[in-house]
Formats: structure tokens, C-alpha cells, sequence
């Protein structure tokens, strides 16, 4: 049976609780044993390599360097990593070897809730999965030129004119060593994990990225 980890906390706005057991729940289902936790630590634990999947349900927070030595450790051996919305993207920010491992980096939401389309491009991993609207923060990152982009979606303008039509990642995959790391701007809050497309690419992100 595969194992998966998912830790929780930071801003309360973006119902980090809630969110992880979205998390727990889509992976059940798929078969993995799942730990549920608000404890940070257990990112960093000795054992932490066991799991096939972590994900950190996580806005900013800190770990000690030793732990996250130990995490990104595990990774790069092919634990693999995902995340949504602020988990990867606003996790751990003052470290750079999580930085790296996560392959973006959250820097604004021009306009706050808005509605914004999302291109889903041509990739199995998305199959079946049609472009929508959807509305929520439209996520603008700093991203590693090296991911596998799989959706994306077109700055208008409207609120910030200096990036007009800029096209940003919306949902990637990449590697760090030999863990593949799945990202989604998507899930502002847990509300928008109940169901259609946000929540059916979460899910075969998690898939994807396990061990």
C-alpha cells in the first residue's frame, strides 16, 4: 500500500485543514494510507523517505534546516511532492533548497477573486479535460523554466496593464533528482476541492507524482 503525507497550516484564510483532507480523501480512494497532520516536524522526520507522496498544505512556516535537509533528501531519492494553490508555491519561502525542489514561487494575485480562464493544453495527464472559467485568484509566479506545463492562463490587463496578456502556468509537472513534483494554482479555499475540474486535476496530480 502506498503512503502519503499531508501537513496542513499558515493562513487560516485559505482553510488549510479543510484543504488536507481533500487531499486525504481523494488519496483513500485511490488505495494510499494516509497521515493527517498540523505538525510541520513531520516533513523533516527521519522516516519521512517512507512516504511515496507528500504534500504540504502550507502557507509560509519555516523548518528547521536539518528537517527540510532531510525532506528534500527524500525527494530527490523519488518521494514525490505536490501541491495546490498556496501549498508549494507559498510554502517554506525562506528556503531556497524548497524553492528549488517546488519550481515556483507565488508573487501576486492581480485583482484579487476574479473570473479568468484556464487552458488546459494537450497532455495525457489532463485527457478529457476541457478549458473552463473559474473564479478565484488568478495566480501570478515565478516558476522554473524547467516544468512541464500542462494549463495556463492569460493575464488581462485589467488590473495590472504592465502584463497585459503575460501567459502563466496555471497546472506543472517537473522532476527534482528523481521526485516528480505536481503544482496547481487552483483551491483558493477547500470550497473550490469539491468537485469539477479543479478537484479531478488535483486528483490526477497526486496520482501522478506518487512514488
Amino acid at each position: 500500500m502506498k503512503k502519503a503525507l499531508v501537513v496542513w497550516g499558515g493562513m487560516q484564510l485559505h482553510t488549510p485543514e479543510r484543504g488536507a483532507h481533500v487531499v486525504c480523501a481523494l488519496l483513500e480512494a485511490e488505495g494510499f494510507a494516509v497521515t493527517v497532520t498540523p505538525e510541520y516536524d513531520a516533513l523533516g522526520a527521519d522516516d519521512v523517505g517512507s512516504n511515496d507522496l507528500v504534500v504540504p498544505v502550507i502557507t509560509d512556516g519555516t523548518l528547521a534546516p536539518e528537517k527540510m535537509d532531510r525532506l528534500i533528501a527524500a525527494i530527490r531519492a523519488g518521494t514525490g511532492l505536490a501541491g495546490y494553490h498556496m501549498g508549494l508555491a507559498t510554502s517554506f519561502r525562506s528556503s531556497v533548497p524548497f524553492r528549488y525542489a517546488a519550481g515556483c514561487y507565488w508573487v501576486q494575485h492581480p485583482g484579487n477573486i476574479i473570473t479568468y480562464r484556464v487552458d488546459v493544453g494537450d497532455h495525457p495527464l489532463l485527457a478529457g479535460i476541457e478549458s473552463f472559467e473559474h473564479t478565484s485568484e488568478q495566480y501570478y509566479l515565478n516558476y522554473d523554466p524547467a516544468v512541464d506545463v500542462l494549463a495556463t492562463t492569460v493575464f488581462s490587463g485589467e488590473f495590472h496593464p504592465w502584463r497585459k496578456d503575460v501567459v502563466m502556468p496555471v497546472v506543472f509537472t517537473t522532476m527534482h533528482d528523481q521526485g516528480r513534483v505536481f503544482y496547481s494554482s487552483l483551491g483558493h479555499t477547500a470550497d473550490e476541492l469539491a468537485g469539477g475540474p479543479v478537484r479531478e486535476i488535483l486528483r490526477r496530480g497526486l496520482l501522478w507524482a506518487a512514488r
